[in-house]
This record gives structure tokens, C-alpha cells and sequence, in this order.
């Protein structure tokens, strides 16, 4: 491809609104358009990152014995009803709903479980018709009340998701399996570094589920890992063990402090400064919306250096959604200012929940619900029993791994991928049944697995750049080689520069031809160095001779120069080692 004939601009700045450098990349080289939030024109040199990155995709789910199939973007109400997803999505907000000119209700789809449900169930009736994998790369849809990070948060982005069905758990396991080896091809395939991590189902549902996280200091997911013995989970789901707190040094009877203006942690350690955060415990009260239509005040009670995880008392409570309670609701529930809520006179009909952290806590100190007073000296057993615990916290940098010896660290991750065993969730609810040996009805077993593409793209950029610009890696680079040609109209460049594209074009190799007439060598090689793409050949002074000069985007800017035979070797020999 000549540069010349490419539609291609580029911007000498970062957009206002680029937060992480694979945004500000890709729209200064002309990758991506701005639209509206969230929402972007894909370039040509985008648009064959993405065909590559698909190919690949394709290329591992049909050797695995998935079959490709298209789904529509536009689903219907009822479908969402039957799965009991269309209310807890709407809550979220996330969902593109419209009505249609007869007053249908409809919505934009973020995902497909319902439909390809709806389609497997009028297709399948045996289980000689099992176990079968569809999959499908379509456009999905999700109104983010924050778009950003350009193609890492959109609302319209590129996905790919495929759906199991199975005849038992042992074989939905299976399939699980087999598509978790799936993922790993693929993300290794497309030249990433990635960890495999734990994680919460949300609102897809199901049993298990595991997020593939592309290593990035810039994600915006924090992922619990333990080096020592291979323990790796989102925080939405990472458990752990956590040091023992302090013990009082004798037993007193409960009382009552004064405590005005303390409404944190923070302000109460003035005012205790030989009281250790372990034995302060804080109430938090959240308003509660429950999948039945009700609403209630709930308060969650956790040791003063530890942070309650909100996705974990979401799932815990069964709840359509969760929030901070209003300050009339606090107000109301205690009797006090917001600040000073505390398991102790509480409303009845406020329930009360503990994390797990509060367990062997003594003489503590815990909100008085009084303005301006909390309670010391406060036991469980003695003072209170102890409210219904569970795991509702945080992991922390410094944790103990839950079941083994080893250290939790904290590091950041992109989520690129996310493999779900779903049972019989959709089967059940949605009536996609089959008939066993004894023909006998039973509910199918599904799993399900989703690949952001556009996000694989993002990463990789994220993984894989400098002060200059991107660096691809060469499985999904928009093309394999960068055909720099010093001097436009001179006849030896000319001669060999068209040699060398028509060579490595013939055995299927791409080639980028910057064979532009008015542009400086000097602006040549910095939109080189800003699109990316990992070799490069330059011919110049030297073409008469059939010498070129030879470089890596990724090799330090150090440059060889060798003849264009041999330059040809090394692209055929590289492009062979990646696998492109």
C-alpha cells in the first residue's frame, strides 16, 4: 500500500480529553475519530489491527469446533424478561432502551445470553444434538455514564462472545476448559502479557468465572496477585487472610465517649491516639434496591483499616442495586448527624451485616448513634451479638493469601476477556431444554466468553509504546513492514523501493510504502515512529547498490545496514517466527 494514496493525517498534539496514551496515540495517527462520547470512527490502519486480531480469534474457536454465527445488535424486551436481566440492567443504567412505532419495547444489546438461549432451544431437542459452541463478532452497546479511556470504555464497541451448551456439569466444566486454553492461544497469539484472574460474575450470573487481565500500569482494573504461590483475582472478588488485631490490654464495661466532630477514622485518632484503627469499627449504611421491588437501609460494619467491597455485599444480599444511604435515610436510622452510625440502637428495621474482619475485634470503639458520641469498651457476646458476617472487604497490599503461604501485591490489568460458567441460569429461567438417554427433560448447561477486540487492540498499545509513539506487536500490527523511501522520483529508490513491495506483497507479506513526493525524510520517520509498525526498511542513498537500512521499532532505534536481499530474509524469517 502507498502512504500517498492512504487517507492519512496526523495530529501534532494529544486530544483534551486523551487520559491514557493508547487514546492519545491512536487519534493523533489517524487510527481513531472522535464521534461522541464513547463512540468512534475506526480508520483503515484500526480497522486491519481489528481484522487481524479477529482472524485470530476466528481462526483458534473453529479449530476448537466452535461455529461462527450473527446475532442481532436490537433485542426485544420480552427475551430480557424471561432471564429476569431487564430490570437490574435498566437499574444500572447501562442499557440502551427504545420503543419501536408500535410501542415495542426494545433495547440495544450489551451482551447475547438471551437470544442465542432463545435460539438454541428451538433448534435442539436430544442430546445426540450436544455439546455445541456458537460464537459470534458483533457491535455491542453499553450506556457508560462515564465514557473514557477511548476504546477502553465506549459505549459502542467491538465484541466477540461465544455461548456453550451442554448436557451436564462435567461436560460444561469441560468446555470451560477448553475455552479458557482457547483464550490463552489468542492473547499470546496477539502478543500480549496477560494474567488469568478470578473473578466476580456480575450481572451475567453463573457459578465461576475467570477475567483475562493484559499487564498495564495504566488499567484501570486492580488485580490481587500472590508471586509466591500463583494466586491471582480482581478486588471485586480476591480474597485473603488478614493480621489479627490488637488485644486491650484489660476489660472495661462499655461507655460512652464524647466525640465531637469525628466523623472518620481519621478525626477519632486524635482523639484516641493509643487506640489502633484494628479495634475502631465504622458502620456504613446503604440504601438497598431488592429484586423483588422493595427497598431497605442496610448497615455493614468493618474494622477501621479495612474498606467494605460493595460488589461482594451486592452479590451477598441478592440485590438489584446498591448505594450510599441519603443523609435523611442515616439521619433517620440512627437518630444522629451523618458520622455517627453504630451497631448499637439502630432502627429495627435496619439490618445489620459485619465483614469478616470484625471477627476476634475486642473493646472496640463503634458509632454511639448520637451526634457527637461514640461507644468504647464495646464486645461482642457482651455488649451485642454479633450481626450476620461474611466476607464483605477489600484485599490490601500486605494480605496473606487465604489458603497457603504468601503475600498479596497489588498491580493494575486491562480486562480484555471474561469466560463464565453460567449453569443452567438462562436454561432454567428460559425453558432450553433437552431430552437425556431416558428421555427425560433437562435444563442444557451453559457457559459463556466474551473478548473486548477493540480493547485487545487498546492493550496492546498500552503494553507497547514510547515517548514516540506506538509499537505493534507483529501478530496484529496493520501491516508487517515499513517501506521508507528517502527520495520520491529517484530513479534507483524508485527501482528497488517498488522491488521490495512487490517481493514481500506477492508472498503475502503487508507492506506500508511511505513513498510520499513533499514530505521530509525527517517527518517520515516520525510518523514511522508514531503508527508503529514493527520493521522497517529505508531505502536511500545507498538504493543503487541495492543497500538498505534495517530497524526494529522496538529495538532502541539501533539500525543496521544490510542488503536488500538479506533485509528481505529477516521479513520473511520474522514474520514466519510470529506466526502472522
Amino acid at each position: 500500500m502507498r502512504l500517498s494514496r492512504l487517507l492519512f493525517v496526523t495530529l501534532r498534539d494529544d486530544p483534551a480529553d486523551a487520559e491514557v496514551r493508547s487514546h492519545a496515540l491512536m487519534a493523533r495517527a489517524g487510527f481513531l475519530q472522535k464521534l461522541g462520547a464513547g463512540i468512534y470512527v475506526y480508520g483503515p490502519l484500526l480497522w486491519r489491527v481489528l481484522r487481524r486480531i479477529e482472524n485470530i480469534i476466528r481462526e483458534e474457536h473453529d479449530q476448537a469446533g466452535c461455529h461462527e454465527m450473527l446475532m442481532p445488535a436490537m433485542q426485544p424486551k420480552e427475551l430480557w424478561m424471561e432471564s429476569g436481566r431487564w430490570d437490574r440492567y435498566v437499574n444500572e443504567g447501562i442499557l440502551f432502551d427504545l420503543q419501536d412505532r408500535k410501542g415495542s419495547d426494545l433495547c440495544l444489546g450489551p451482551t447475547h445470553e438471551e437470544v442465542v438461549t432463545n435460539f438454541v432451544r428451538k433448534q435442539v431437542q436430544s442430546w445426540k444434538q450436544l455439546p455445541v459452541t456458537l460464537y459470534q463478532i458483533q457491535t455491542k452497546f453499553r450506556d457508560e455514564i462515564r465514557p473514557r479511556f477511548g476504546l477502553m470504555r465506549g459505549r459502542e464497541f467491538i465484541m466477540k462472545d461465544a455461548y456453550s451448551f451442554d448436557t451436564s456439569a462435567e461436560a460444561m466444566a469441560e468446555s470451560y476448559a477448553r475455552m479458557r486454553e482457547v483464550y490463552c492461544n489468542i492473547f499470546t497469539r496477539c502478543g500480549l502479557r496477560f494474567t488469568p484472574v478470578e473473578a466476580d460474575s456480575g450481572a451475567i450470573g453463573g457459578s465461576g468465572s475467570e477475567e483475562f487481565m493484559v499487564d498495564a500500569d495504566t488499567g484501570e482494573d486492580a488485580i490481587a496477585v500472590c508471586r509466591a504461590t500463583g494466586y491471582a483475582a480482581n478486588l471485586e472478588k480476591a480474597v485473603s487472610r488478614i493480621s489479627a488485631p490488637a488485644e486491650p490490654q484489660s476489660e472495661v464495661a462499655m461507655h460512652k465517649e464524647p466525640t465531637p466532630a469525628a466523623k472518620s477514622c481519621e478525626d477519632l485518632l486524635k482523639l484516641f491516639p493509643d487506640l489502633p484503627l484494628t479495634r475502631m469499627l465504622k458502620t456504613v449504611l446503604y440504601h438497598v434496591d431488592l429484586e423483588d421491588g422493595s427497598a431497605q437501609v442496610v448497615a455493614v460494619m468493618c474494622r477501621g483499616d479495612r474498606e467494605l467491597n460493595e460488589v461482594k455485599l451486592l452479590n451477598h444480599l441478592g440485590a438489584l442495586n446498591i448505594s450510599l444511604a441519603s443523609e435523611d435515610e442515616v439521619k433517620t436510622a440512627t437518630d444522629a448527624e451523618v458520622g455517627f452510625a453504630g451497631p448499637i440502637g439502630l432502627q429495627d428495621s435496619v439490618r445489620i451485616l459485619a465483614d469478616s474482619s470484625i471477627e476476634g475485634v475486642r473493646g472496640f470503639l463503634c458509632g454511639g448513634n448520637e451526634t457527637d458520641t461514640h461507644y468504647l469498651d464495646v464486645y461482642f457476646g457482651r455488649d451485642l451479638p454479633q450481626p450476620e458476617t461474611a466476607d464483605f472487604g477489600t484485599v490490601q497490599a500486605g494480605d496473606q493469601v487465604a489458603d497457603g503461604d504468601g503475600e498479596i501485591e497489588i498491580t493494575r490489568g486491562i480486562e480484555v476477556g471474561h469466560i463464565f460458567q453460567l449453569g443452567t441460569k438462562y436454561s432454567e429461567a428460559m425453558h432450553c431444554n433437552f431430552a437425556d438417554e431416558q428421555q427425560k427433560t433437562q435444563a442444557i448447561w451453559m457457559g459463556c466468553y466474551g473478548i473486548g477486540v477493540s480493547r485487545v487492540a487498546a492493550s496492546a498499545i498500552e503494553q507497547n509504546h514510547d515517548d514516540h509513539g506506538m509499537m505493534w506487536p507483529l501478530p496484529i500490527a496493520p501491516y508487517a513492514v515499513h517501506l521508507v523511501q528517502m527520495k520520491a522520483g529517484n530513479e534507483e529508490q524508485d527501482a528497488l523501493a517498488q522491488e521490495i513491495h512487490d517481493t514481500l506483497e506477492g508472498e503475502g507479506i503487508e507492506v506500508l510504502w511511505d513513498e510520499r513526493p513533499k514530505v521530509s525524510p525527517g517527518a517520515k520517520f516520525k510518523d514511522a515512529d508514531l503508527v508503529g509498525i514493527p520493521l522497517r526498511i529505508v531505502v536511500g542513498r545507498d538504493a543503487a547498490e541495492r543497500g538498505v537500512e534495517w530497524s526494529l521499532r522496538t529495538g532502541g532505534g539501533e539500525r543496521e545496514n544490510l542488503t536488500a536481499d538479506e533485509a528481505l530474509v529477516r521479513v520473511r524469517t520474522m514474520v514466519k517466527e510470529s506466526g502472522r
